[in-house]
């Protein structure tokens, strides 16, 4: 790649890791350099956009430290409150930085030269805006391959086929209760004993440690061979491993990200939501993987079996259009 195919890109990194996935998956399917920049959040954050503007309203002092000229050709953001960090570098580049924000930014939708959105989202349509099917992330082909030659020989002696059991748990809307865990674990000790199978389960820090002791019980009465990973352990996460070595992948539909990743993998993928785990939204998304065929509601399901899927890499989709904004004139 020569330097006049090369841009300054900026990826606005904040504190929720599922808004950086985004932003950094959408970054590295533009296959060029990126600076990434951290930005931290005084109380003021809160504020609505509408009132923040394109401003630093919000920005804590170290992060206010890290924005400065040379300013970049793209920035590319996800979530609410990088919006008008992002509006203000457009503002102080004089209109030359364009913007590629992921998720709705809330205010001045005019402002933004890409605004990607997941179908589900509902946003109304108009030029500047992108709709992808699910959120983007970094789940690439190239890294299933090093994820799989880097965990193989962990699960040798687990027998085929493999069912990865993703736990997510419990949000400020939905709850994932002892009956659904139990409901869940189940269902997949079941799976994988009907093929003499094996199973990988990791849990994550929404799942309740009374859901996770329950988990681990069922799992050593089972008889079955498996692999579990706790979300405290420090053992290395073989969350990656899981989704690059499964046959089968049963995934709880209150992530996004989740259900989103495993889409990108080859494994089957069943989406485990009951009433009440999953708010209308993520249910949106659910519809629309079983619509593209990406998924199956594993509660329609008698037996699981592996089946091929499309592969689901919406970054790709905005990283396209992102580079068709830097090869256009600034307006």
């Amino acid at each position: 790649m020569s330097e006049q195919d090369t841009h300054l890109i900026w990826v606005l990194a904040d504190d929720r890791a599922g808004n950086i996935n985004q932003a950094i998956g959408v970054a590295e399917a533009l296959a060029q350099p990126f600076k990434r920049v951290d930005i931290g959040y005084t109380n003021l954050a809160r504020l609505p956009n509408l009132i923040r503007g394109a401003s630093l309203i919000g920005v804590d002092e170290a992060s206010r430290s890290r924005l400065s000229a040379p300013w970049p050709d793209l920035v590319i953001a996800a979530g609410r409150r990088t919006a008008p960090v992002a509006r203000w570098i457009k503002k102080q580049s004089r209109r030359h930085t364009r913007i590629c924000q992921i998720m709705r930014p809330d205010s001045s939708e005019n402002d933004f030269d890409l605004i990607a959105v997941p179908a589900h989202d509902q946003m109304a349509i108009r030029d500047n805006v992108l709709e992808i099917p699910g959120a983007p992330h970094r789940v690439t082909e190239t890294r299933l391959l090093i994820e799989a030659d880097n965990w193989r020989a962990h699960f040798k002696g687990l027998p085929g086929p493999r069912f990865a059991l993703i736990i997510g748990g419990s949000s400020k809307k939905t709850a994932f209760t002892a009956t659904m865990a139990e409901d869940l674990i189940a269902r997949a000790i079941d799976a994988a004993r009907a093929v003499d199978g094996s199973l990988l389960v990791t849990t994550s820090r929404r799942t309740g440690r009374e859901n996770e002791e329950l988990i681990a019980r069922r799992l050593a009465e089972s008889g079955v061979s498996y692999h579990l990973h706790d979300w405290m352990s420090d053992a290395e996460n073989p969350y990656f491993g899981y989704l690059a070595l499964a046959d089968v992948l049963i995934v709880t539909g209150d992530s996004v990200s989740m259900c989103c990743e495993a889409a990108a993998a080859p494994g089957g993928v069943y989406i485990y939501a009951p009433e009440g785990s999953a708010s209308t939204r993520h249910r949106r998304l659910h519809q629309a993987l079983y619509d593209g065929q990406y998924a199956k509601p594993l509660l329609d399901m008698t037996e699981l079996v592996p089946f091929k899927h499309p592969s689901l890499h919406p970054a790709r989709m905005v990283a396209q259009r992102c580079l068709e904004l830097l090869s256009a004139p600034v307006s």
